[in-house]
């Protein structure tokens, strides 16, 4: 369990190592697609889960913004 833990969090410094110059939210959305947690997420980069959700939810709003405007309350 926590060769795992080591192996995932090696697999998401690596993957923003790539991603130097990219923003926060390019990061939270690439992190996301790799399949980490919004926790997870948030603990690699030192943000809150609100932080993570929000990017999440701003990326896809600009991705498809007539599919996230029929999706709010």
């Amino acid at each position: 369990m926590v060769k795992k833990d080591r192996t995932e969090t090696l697999l998401a410094l690596l993957l923003l190592q790539q991603m130097k110059p990219a923003s926060q939210q390019e990061k939270i959305v690439q992190l996301n697609i790799a399949g980490f947690s919004n926790l997870e997420i948030a603990n690699i980069l030192a943000t809150t889960t609100a932080v993570v959700s929000q990017s999440l939810y701003a990326a896809r709003k600009e991705k498809n913004p007539k599919q996230a405007k029929e999706k709010t309350f």
